[in-house]
């Protein structure tokens, strides 16, 4: 119940934000805008949201590879839209998708939990740094002369910044991480596994829980090409949205060059910070408001264009995403016969 309320209350301020903003662009001329896009132009974005979603399985297959021989590329596929799928149904919104599949993926690759998350964990924090390195170099080409992008340009360089000053930071204070995660964890991790387990979980479980959390972390020190490989879905994933964004712009009428586009798409992430399911809301007013700024776009049709990807974006995700998550596994045959 508690999770359907959080869940409940997260979509009403999503959608309360939502709401808000495109009444203070101008909700007329917002769908206005938005229902005139042409079918044969929809169908573009529609065909793209689905390469943008099948793209982020090049990550998946790369970063669980170290499993047990990982995944095929068609489950890599699958587990990619499923975690879609939490993303938009999740109380949390997207920082909850990764653990929730990592139970998954544990299953489906005969490894422990731990393992899975790690894993996950890299590819999360390499992707985010190709794409947000990409746009800053990107952006200082493009964008250098223009004084409405300077607050863009500073943001993407922050946040380059931040994300290696954070993993240089958990690389080298990891075993003072390592004892805080115990000790936190414990507690949890024995109330919980009490439910399911005649012998709870006990505090060396969670040590070595950990233990191969940063063992699965460190391992890919020996495999560049895998995190190249995630780093590169990263980037197409960023092009399919972009060019969706793009011909959405078209469709409402108001063309713009895509190369600006491509800077801002990955500043919404910032969004997923936020415990709001799908990050409705949130994700839209900075991409409208990011677009507004690169572009020189009026607000109405930029918002517009982020109302018609967003709307093809949730709704694939939950209906195809939806349809994937039913073919996942979440308990293996003979539970406690293998690894925590």
């Amino acid at each position: 119940m508690r999770r359907s309320l959080r869940f409940l209350v997260g979509a009403l301020l999503g959608l309360g934000v939502l709401a808000g903003y495109v009444y203070a662009v101008g909700a007329d001329a917002v769908l206005a805008r938005a229902t005139r896009l042409d079918l044969g132009l929809f169908a573009v974005v529609v065909a793209l949201v689905v390469v943008e979603g099948v793209v982020d399985g090049v990550g998946v297959w790369a970063s669980v590879r170290p499993l047990n021989g990982g995944l095929s590329p068609p489950e890599s596929v699958r587990f990619a839209l499923a975690g879609d799928f939490f993303d938009i149904v999740s109380p949390a919104g997207p920082v909850t998708s990764e653990p929730i599949m990592a139970r998954f993926i544990g299953v489906a690759t005969d490894t422990g939990y731990s393992d899975a998350l790690g894993v996950r964990s890299v590819a999360k924090y390499v992707k985010s740094g190709a794409q947000v390195a990409f746009a800053a170099v990107l952006g200082v080409l493009v964008l250098f002369d223009a004084p409405d992008a300077s607050g863009v340009l500073t943001v993407l360089g922050v946040a380059v910044g931040g994300l290696l000053l954070v993993g240089a930071l958990a690389l080298a204070s990891r075993d003072l991480l390592s004892r805080l995660l115990v000790a936190v964890l414990t507690p949890l991790v024995v109330r919980v596994s009490a439910l399911y387990r005649d012998r709870p979980h006990d505090r060396a479980t969670v040590r070595r829980a950990v233990e191969r959390f940063w063992e699965r972390v460190l391992a890919f020190r020996g495999t560049p090409g895998l995190l190249a490989l995630v780093a590169l879905g990263g980037v197409l994933e960023q092009f399919a949205t972009a060019l969706a964004l793009w011909v959405a712009l078209h469709g409402v009428g108001h063309p713009v060059a895509l190369l600006p586009i491509l800077v801002v798409v990955p500043l919404p992430q910032v969004a997923s910070a936020v415990p709001i399911p799908g990050s409705l809301g949130a994700y839209d007013l900075l991409l409208g408001g990011a677009l507004v700024l690169v572009t020189a776009a009026p607000s109405a049709p930029a918002a517009a264009a982020v109302l018609v990807l967003r709307t093809t974006t949730l709704v694939f995700g939950a209906t195809v995403g939806g349809v994937c998550v039913a073919f996942l596994r979440g308990w293996r045959p003979s539970e406690s016969e293998h690894r925590n």
